[in-house]
């Protein structure tokens, strides 16, 4: 593929992303999970309401990192969402919600944070000046790799797991949510 070509595709892809992510401002109402999600509350509070993150929920609390994600960050958060913490091995959520495994669960957790309010556009802008991919430093310290693919943002973790973001631009008093289909695992 020439250079040339993949620059044009890259922005075809971010101008669909832009677009989508216009779209989703100008809805009333972003729902995740059922409930509507409210620019005015933060992370935590926005969380507790859907039905699809309650084991995100879950694991925030036991990793005590409640009082972080409703601190002023401000945080960009890529959401796991149930389907995601369900499709891994057998046993590895009950284990990472153990209280001597909180060190392993909080390295998990904060891998899906990154410092700042990185919105969908902000993310494509990033990965079309990487001429295709972006490297996101997390709060865990390792990095994510930002790619395009089919008009969509693609997360590579650390051990070359991909997540998709399903749902961008969910907008937080502290920062902003994007929901993801996948749980990223640093090296």
């Amino acid at each position: 593929m020439s250079s040339h070509f993949a620059s044009r595709l890259c922005a075809a892809a971010f101008s669909s992303l832009v677009l989508a992510g216009a779209a989703s401002v100008a809805q009333a109402q972003v729902m995740v999970g059922g409930a509507p999600m409210y620019a005015t509350k933060d992370i935590i509070d926005n969380a507790v309401n859907s039905k699809d993150h309650t084991t995100l929920v879950a694991a925030v609390k036991a990793a005590g990192l409640v009082e972080t994600l409703k601190g002023p960050g401000p945080f960009t958060v890529f959401a796991p969402t149930n389907s995601a913490f369900s499709a891994l091995p057998a046993g590895t959520v009950d284990n990472l919600l153990k209280p001597e495994n909180k060190a392993m669960l909080t390295t998990v957790l904060t891998y899906h944070v990154v410092p700042g309010k990185w919105d969908a556009a902000a993310i494509g802008h990033m990965i079309m000046d990487g001429k295709g991919q972006a490297t996101i430093k997390t709060v865990q310290g390792e990095p994510l790799t930002a790619t395009m693919r089919s008009g969509k943002v693609v997360l590579t973790d650390g051990k070359g797991g991909m997540a998709n973001i399903t749902t961008a631009d969910v907008y937080q008093s502290n920062g902003v949510i994007h929901v993801v289909d996948k749980v990223l695992i640093p090296k």
